[in-house]
């Protein structure tokens, strides 16, 4: 799988955002979403987080040096119907709302995005919505209208680095 848009490392002003990606061997299969599990058929589960702002710098240093996901700082969801649409509204059906947006097709839109940066991961699930082994983690980051990155104070620091570019 592969993350077509956004690319990793996009900076945007637009705060809406449409996620499209490329699936290879793997058969999306709507009409057996929620159902048993096929071998090589199921949906997407997309999953967006907004980085914080400003971070601790232990917390900071702790998140890059850590073996499970190197510089993830976990934020925010954006994984609800007023920001993932129909998919928002599926997840909240479901019960992985704040969690994950399932999808069956290819792509999501995702919109009232505010300024920031943002960590998207995307993994493949069987039918029933347990997860494959295949995924793909893209990030990009919200232009604030001032061209400015957060203002942090009490020795916190911006946490640019967590957001894992490069």
């Amino acid at each position: 799988m592969q993350v077509i848009s956004p690319r990793n490392g996009a900076r945007q002003s637009s705060h809406a955002v449409v996620v499209k990606v490329k699936v290879h061997n793997f058969q999306l299969a709507p009409r057996h979403f929620g159902g048993e599990p096929l071998l090589g058929e199921g949906s997407i589960r997309f999953g967006l987080n907004r980085v914080p702002d400003c971070v601790d710098p232990v917390k900071l240093q702790r998140a890059i040096n850590s073996p499970f996901g190197n510089g993830r700082l976990v934020g925010k969801s954006f994984d609800y119907p007023e920001y993932a649409g129909p998919n928002g509204a599926l997840a909240e059906q479901i019960g992985s709302a704040g969690s994950y947006s399932p999808a069956t097709r290819p792509e999501i839109y995702y919109h009232n995005l505010k300024p920031g940066f943002y960590r998207l991961v995307v993994n493949l699930a069987q039918n029933d919505g347990s997860t494959t082994p295949f995924n793909a983690v893209t990030n990009f980051q919200i232009l604030s209208s001032s061209g400015y990155g957060p203002n942090c104070k009490g020795g916190k620091v911006p946490s640019v680095k967590a957001a894992a570019f490069g």
